[in-house]
């Protein structure tokens, strides 16, 4: 039950109450419990329950709180938190609320709303500038630590993101695969790569190459077809070589991972299922930082000197693949150097070829032909 004085005074000793139609509800902030309470307009609010005083509130602290419609739902500044009054009966919210000078201060606040708005926002800028800044300088310092299983392990997993997206399988032409594996053994050798390596030219159409963690390369038969020699294949393949070298794939992985978990968690994705999914897509569409594709090029042309060959062959494919980009590309936006940039590059480093063929005609024709014979 509740009640209502009818003396508006606050000097009297005995206000008198009244019932009201649909009582009221006090919540003292400690539990769930709805207690069916009476108020007493006193020099304070007063909410008793059985004759018992649960609570006086002070009017000046009493709050407007969110609630259902028809009720008026108050909060109390001088008391727990989560106390809650809830008043049925609009004659009784009406005289209750008449009391309280402070109402509804601090609802529609603008310069509150303006507050909360601006820590909102430099929180969403501290998770960008931790993604953007403070994540690659992590990954750069983590990946020298994690141990080669580790790595192959994550090169696993990769790899079959490989075969869902590009939908295609490695080629098993006998005498293709032996000229292959003769080429990526000469590159290999020169560059000086101790790590075991599992390169396969994978039937697709995508004219691409990809290098995994663990020592994992793919030449895309797209590449291998659009490809005129084979110092143009081997400057693609000592490309992705450089990338195994310097770890480029492993680093990109927790780069990326570690980003998107970040945004993901400012955009709803608590459980960072889309970091793994978007860092192997990242990976596959091979986009590596500028530094890393330019060091990634420099290692192909220290490689390919070693043998005696030029790097430019390499850039001259690519050029035929993308066409020039500086037109269709903001510089700054681009995650690539601009493909005429590289093929400058490579002219410059250009030397005579002083070096025997890195593989015979007969099997270049045979690599060619690897994803048509069984």
């Amino acid at each position: 039950m509740s009640a209502l004085a009818d003396d508006a005074r606050c000097d009297e000793a005995a206000p008198p109450t009244a019932p009201a139609p649909d009582g009221a509800l006090y919540l003292d902030g400690t539990s769930n419990r709805k207690h069916p309470v009476t108020l007493r307009l006193a020099a304070d609010l007063e909410i008793r329950e059985d004759g018992h005083v649960l609570a006086a509130w002070p009017y000046a602290a009493i709050r407007r709180a969110d609630g259902p419609a028809g009720r008026l739902r108050l909060a109390c500044t001088a008391t727990l938190p989560f106390a809650r009054l809830e008043i049925a009966d609009a004659a009784l919210a009406g005289a209750v609320a008449a009391r309280c000078p402070s109402l509804d201060h601090g609802r529609g606040d603008a310069s509150q709303a303006w507050r909360i708005v601006a820590w909102s926002l430099a929180a969403a800028c501290s998770i960008v500038a931790v993604a953007v800044f403070g994540i690659p300088l992590l990954a750069e310092r983590l990946t020298p630590l994690v141990p080669a299983g580790l790595e192959a392990r994550i090169g696993e997993a990769v790899d079959k993101q490989v075969r869902v997206v590009f939908k295609g399988e490695p080629c098993t032409g006998a005498q293709g695969r032996a000229a292959f594996d003769a080429l990526i053994d000469r590159l290999a050798r020169a560059g000086g790569l101790e790590m075991p390596l599992e390169a396969s030219v994978l039937s697709s159409s995508a004219a691409n190459a990809v290098a995994l963690p663990g020592g994992r390369i793919y030449v895309f038969d797209g590449l291998l077809q659009r490809a005129a020699n084979a110092d143009e294949l081997a400057g693609v393949i000592a490309h992705e070589l450089g990338h195994v070298r310097h770890r480029d794939n492993l680093r990109r992985i927790i780069e990326i991972g570690g980003s998107s978990f970040l945004l993901g968690l400012l955009f709803g994705d608590t459980t960072g299922t889309g970091a793994v999914i978007f860092a192997s897509r990242t990976l596959l569409d091979a986009s590596h930082s500028r530094e890393a594709e330019r060091r990634a090029d420099a290692y192909t042309v220290e490689l390919m000197h070693r043998l005696g060959r030029s790097p430019a062959p390499m850039g001259e494919l690519l050029f035929r693949i993308t066409g020039a980009q500086a037109k269709k590309t903001i510089p700054l936006l681009a995650s690539h150097p601009l493909t005429e940039d590289r093929l400058a590059e490579m002219r410059r480093q250009e030397r005579p070829s002083t070096g025997p063929e890195l593989i015979t005609a007969q099997q270049w024709a045979a690599l060619k032909a690897i994803c048509k014979a069984r």
